[in-house]
């Protein structure tokens, strides 16, 4: 090489400094979060009150604006504490007397072990769909179901604490997360089983239940499971449409859709006397559901 090529060289950068030892990676290079990656986390948090302030926390940072939909795994099985024990339906205890403090501790520490399961499965949503390709609105609404459910979870863990319990007192039983399971492959099918089934389900109960607290004269129970009823008739709302949206994008009818998942997907029939208002209220029809009830 002559001293012409030296001079023509272009000089070389001096290599970069290593970071100085137990440095690591700097805050600034770590992945930047996003609704799909703290959907996942609220998913692996078992302590249920901090699984509770991680969604609302991420529906906090949807609003805002800068999120993005991002892409995570979520998990095959939600994180849980040790407790409550649980066990299957069929080795629940039997419910103590209607009214008494046992009932009503009974009847809201079950409520809350369905809240908590509602968090993750609208978080499961989140993550575990984004190949629906959906607009925006679909991540608004079940970003809004997941910060309700939890908003829910902790009115019931507030009405436990005043009544010298807390969640995780009682057994509790894993059927809400079976129908998780049993629809992991299939946003339609997943849409038609929990908010069109088991959610509506609880638009059938509450109505009940609220009434034996006032019998019972617990007004601040009672006026926690009215707030719950008004929103989950919106939650069921969220699930039809998107069923109805998805059915479109897909073809299908869906009436025909519904039944035919229903009987694949659900064990058991529709139990009536049917909330009708509630459902209607909903978007519901109550030809379909009438049709695939139990009339035994």
């Amino acid at each position: 090489m002559t001293a012409d090529d030296k001079l023509q060289t272009p000089a070389q950068p001096p290599p970069s400094p290593s970071p100085a030892r137990g440095e690591g990676i700097t805050a600034s290079a770590r992945p930047a979060p996003s609704l799909a990656s703290l959907a996942v986390a609220a998913l692996l948090t078992a302590d249920p009150a901090a699984k509770a302030a991680a969604a609302r926390a991420m529906a906090a940072a949807w609003r805002e604006g800068s999120l993005p939909l991002g892409c995570a795994t979520p998990p095959d099985r939600p994180a849980r504490p040790e407790r409550p024990e649980q066990r299957r339906p069929g080795d629940m205890p039997k419910r103590r007397a209607s009214g008494s403090r046992e009932h009503r501790v009974a009847l809201l520490h079950a409520l809350a072990h369905i809240e908590l399961n509602a968090i993750d499965l609208a978080c499961d949503i989140l993550a575990r769909f984004p190949e629906a390709d959906m607009p925006r609105s679909f991540h608004d609404d079940w970003v809004s179901v997941a910060d309700e459910e939890a908003k829910h979870f902790g009115l019931l863990s507030d009405r436990l604490a005043a009544l010298g319990a807390a969640y995780g007192d009682l057994p509790a039983h894993d059927g809400l997360w079976k129908a998780a399971e049993e629809t992991a492959g299939d946003l339609l099918a997943r849409l038609a089983i929990v908010p069109l089934v088991l959610e509506a389900r609880g638009l059938d109960v509450t109505p009940k239940m609220i009434g034996d607290l006032k019998r019972a004269g617990d007004e601040e129970s009672a006026a926690v499971l009215t707030v719950i009823y008004d929103e989950e008739i919106g939650h069921v709302a969220i699930g039809r449409r998107w069923f109805l949206c998805e059915c479109e994008r897909r073809g299908f009818d869906p009436a025909l859709a519904w039944a035919e998942l229903v009987r694949r997907h659900f064990k058991g029939s529709l139990k009536p006397p049917f909330n009708d208002k509630a459902r209607i209220a909903a978007g519901l029809v109550p030809a379909e559901y009438a049709a695939l009830a139990d009339r035994d």
